[in-house]
């Protein structure tokens, strides 16, 4: 059984649970496959807890402020992944990317597989896109601080981030309304930020914060999602890495 800890947001561990489905599709019910989501959207949140100079572990710990928020969330994302393993799950996802931030540690104390979610991406990256190229990245203002991408990606691509201006007023404004279920407003604000990456020469653009496909993509079939030439869809990526695992 899949373990699927969402809530962060929890349309965005919705739109993951639809592509899993979507993906391998049954005839019948008992042909689908065997997940528990556990929508635990009382976690704190991930890029409010993660402080300007928190780009790696020396730096946070040096300020008690931000260690204290860090452990604030690793405990409650600690309980979900406990819930998931309680209730046998054979692995973990997480459809939030900044909150693997905490992976490291996560993994170290859950001892259950967890797959992680911008290593997947970078790995499907490989095969579409050409070494050294310049790839988009859409995320919050967490995700980009950390650099849970750039851990990947740099070696290999050129990663471009929206300037401060549209961060504020595209992609957090976009990321915002989704959560609030104002999908229409959403898909219209963040289409200066991904104009301003295309310019940018960007090929691809990687959805880096799970709302965004469902903004980008509202209202669009599932094909056309799945066979978009512009963007990756990290929750779709990762749906994909689930079931492959699902069938070992």
């Amino acid at each position: 059984m899949i373990g699927i800890l969402g809530g962060m947001g929890t349309q965005a561990g919705l739109d993951f649970c639809n592509k899993l489905a979507v993906l391998n599709r049954g005839k019948i019910d008992q042909e689908y496959p065997l997940f528990l989501l556990f929508n635990k959207s009382n976690i704190p949140g991930r890029p409010e807890s993660i402080g300007v100079q928190t780009k790696n572990l020396s730096n946070r710990l040096k300020n008690k402020k931000n260690e204290k928020k860090y452990l604030s969330v690793l405990k409650s994302l600690l309980h979900g992944c406990n819930v998931l393993k309680k209730s046998k799950c054979k692995f973990i996802v997480i459809p939030c990317n900044t909150a693997h931030y905490w992976y490291d540690d996560l993994q170290k104390k859950i001892g259950l597989p967890i797959i992680n979610m911008p290593k997947e991406v970078y790995n499907h990256a490989k095969s579409k896109c050409k070494k050294n190229s310049n790839i988009g990245l859409l995320a919050t203002e967490g995700t980009l601080q950390t650099g849970i991408y750039n851990k990947f990606f740099d070696k290999n691509y050129n990663l471009v981030f929206p300037n401060n201006l549209l961060q504020k007023n595209s992609v957090n404004r976009a990321i915002k309304l989704v959560k609030m279920g104002n999908v229409k407003s959403a898909s219209k604000i963040i289409g200066p930020a991904i104009n301003y990456l295309i310019k940018k020469r960007c090929k691809k653009i990687i959805l880096g914060c799970t709302e965004l496909p469902i903004a980008i993509f509202a209202f669009k079939s599932f094909e056309k999602i799945k066979n978009s030439k512009t963007f990756l869809d990290p929750n779709l990526i990762l749906a994909n890495s689930a079931m492959k695992k699902y069938f070992r």
